[in-house]
């Protein structure tokens, strides 16, 4: 009897340590802040400059490239004709073009939803423009800066995340161009030969922070 209860405590021992191991390795354990190549495209509904609201199931073409935007940042403007250009190229091949501002109205009076709505009416841009006002999707996402592209396939898994352009604020500096690279491998099913490039840009404008802070694990992809 005396024997049974001592290896009763043995086994005990044996598996509180096991579980104390495992919980310290799962604290250990840090999440990418960028969404990995590979996942699914987190969910999303969101209002649009269009009067509409637009959910992620509501995109049905093939492909999809989400990118987060804004109004006031220069690497923004200077990137956005560049933008279009590849929408134009790329759309009737089946690839679907969605820009999110999840900038804090409060660090940029410019980041409003009014000034959403009143730049796309100015510049007629080809993509649905959507409103991330909690900043609940830029956090899913993983965005770091404007702009920032993610690439899904056709089980909207991601398939490249990163800059667009290697020289957005000066587009007559221009010499790669990322996003068209991905897109052409992904249209002509070909691999993806770089998944992941570090965006360029101004940082996303966090609610409540200064407008140069950066969530701590928000890092350099490469």
């Amino acid at each position: 009897m005396v024997r049974g209860c001592d290896e009763l405590n043995l086994s005990q021992v044996v598996i509180f340590t096991i579980v104390r191991y495992i919980n310290i390795n799962k604290k250990s354990i840090k999440m990418a802040f960028t969404l990995e190549t590979g996942s699914q495209a987190p969910f999303f509904s969101l209002p649009a400059t269009d009067g509409n609201v637009y959910s992620l199931n509501d995109f049905k073409d093939k492909f999809l490239v989400i990118f987060f935007t804004c109004n006031h940042c220069p690497y923004v403007i200077g990137s956005d004709e560049v933008t279009r250009q590849t929408v134009l190229k790329y759309s009737p091949k089946g690839v679907k073009f969605v820009a999110i501002n999840s900038n804090s109205r409060n660090t940029y009076e410019e980041d409003s939803f009014e000034h959403m709505v009143k730049r796309m009416k100015e510049h007629k841009f080809p993509w649905i423009y959507l409103y991330d006002e909690s900043q609940e999707v830029a956090k899913e996402y993983g965005a770091l800066r404007t702009p920032h592209f993610y690439v899904f396939n056709d089980k909207r898994e991601l398939v490249y995340t990163g800059r667009g352009v290697d020289s957005p604020r000066n587009a007559s500096g221009i010499s790669v161009n990322d996003l068209e690279r991905v897109l052409d491998e992904l249209t002509s099913g070909r691999k993806i030969s770089i998944e992941k490039t570090n965006p360029i840009g101004c940082n996303i404008k966090w609610e409540g922070k200064d407008k140069h802070w950066m969530p701590a694990d928000a890092c350099d992809l490469v």
